[in-house]
């Protein structure tokens, strides 16, 4: 089974620490959309077949296009390639989009998932990161979408910036409980260096992100979810059982997907390629039928080290016999070999060849993957 994602360029305002390829100036949108849909006729053959179980539209801010405007684009799709009956299509959506009338015209469409990207549920945190939607309409998005039909939802938190104290955490994470969202995804604070955050850390307007209270909010956000029902499924993902996100967990699987827009990246099981993150130089070259992307063919090591750094984030964890079928018994010998001071530490745990994440290794999810790449 395959994904196809969407990324749609435009945002109402730029977020403080967000370093995702946007614009916010709408000037391009209908030639942006235009060029959307030629790219899906141009990469029609890109999946060679492959049935299409995953759509999602992500940003950028999907949900400023119009429902009609969105249903157009998976028509294309569902044209042009084998979706399957009951793929998962998501929107990733702002609370302030999602008005009555809109969600009610989403409703025809075939999105049967949201994602919304809450952030927290306090008007001065929404502020400070220079969020589009008030903490009211936070919460009344959710109860909207809910009221219309949809059950498939999931939410973002942001944790681990100075404005967050830990009664104001567990209350935003108390809150997504309480409202019955099913998948919480919830991402530490990162500061990028090309966004306005940066900037002002520099200029000493702003304090820089504290590891320690990162550390500490990720192990209250673990502990109220467990508790709560929910499964840790991948780092920064949650979920009661049964509603893992299909289209996310395709990535960490190494299942082809096909990118669509700008920036947005493709991968069929032996090459990775990516389009140019400018729209006016995007909209040019489809115009032109050329897809304006990189490629990268990977090597066995940069086959082994992406499985090594997308399979350690999951509660699957890492198959050693996997990668001694797929790539020889040298290098799974070489990553068992590296495991020893991560099991020293209590970082990992090792049971019937499948590696995974202690409690107190998942603070430290990448340093350990990075340890155990395979050098080039």
């Amino acid at each position: 089974m395959a994904g196809i994602y969407l990324h749609i360029p435009f945002c109402k305002k730029a977020c403080h620490y967000c370093d995702f390829h946007f614009s916010t100036s709408p000037q391009y949108k209908d030639q942006m959309l235009k060029a959307l849909r030629h790219e899906i006729i141009l990469r029609k053959n890109y999946l060679a077949g492959e049935k299409v179980e995953t759509i999602y539209f992500g940003g950028g801010t999907p949900s400023l296009l119009s429902a009609d405007e969105i249903q157009t684009l998976i028509g294309e799709i569902t044209e042009l390639f084998e979706v399957s009956p009951t793929a998962e299509v998501t929107l990733e959506a702002n609370p302030d989009d999602l008005n009555p009338q809109k969600v009610k015209e989403l409703r025809q469409t075939l999105i049967n998932r949201f994602s919304i990207g809450v952030q927290s549920f306090f008007e001065e945190d929404l502020k400070w990161m220079n969020r589009a939607h008030s903490a009211g309409e936070a919460q009344s998005s959710i109860k909207r979408v809910q009221d219309a039909g949809f059950e498939n939802i999931t939410a973002d938190l942001i944790y681990g910036y100075p404005l967050l104290s830990k009664p104001k955490w567990e209350h935003n994470i108390q809150q997504l409980i309480e409202l019955h969202i099913p998948h919480i995804s919830s991402y530490s604070m990162t500061v990028e260096p090309a966004t306005a955050l940066s900037s002002f850390i520099k200029k000493g307007e702003q304090k820089p992100m504290d590891e320690g209270q990162s550390a500490a909010q990720f192990l209250i956000l673990m502990e109220q979810l467990i508790e709560a029902g929910f499964d840790h499924y991948e780092i920064s993902n949650f979920a009661k059982p049964g509603l893992y996100s299909k289209h996310n967990s395709n990535y960490w699987e190494g299942v082809p997907y096909l990118g669509i827009g700008p920036s947005a990246h493709s991968f069929n099981g032996e090459s990775r390629q990516w389009n140019i993150s400018n729209n006016s130089k995007y909209i040019d070259q489809i115009e032109l039928k050329k897809i304006p992307a990189e490629i990268e063919v990977l090597s066995i090591e940069n086959r082994i080290n992406e499985y090594i750094m997308t399979s350690l984030r999951t509660s699957k964890g890492m198959n050693l016999n996997k990668i001694t079928e797929r790539f020889g018994s040298d290098y799974s010998n070489e990553i068992k070999d590296g495991l020893e001071p991560f099991i020293d530490k209590s970082w990992i745990n090792l049971k019937d060849h499948i590696v995974t994440l202690t409690t107190d290794g998942k603070l430290f999810a990448d340093h350990i993957a990075s340890e155990l790449f395979i050098n080039t």
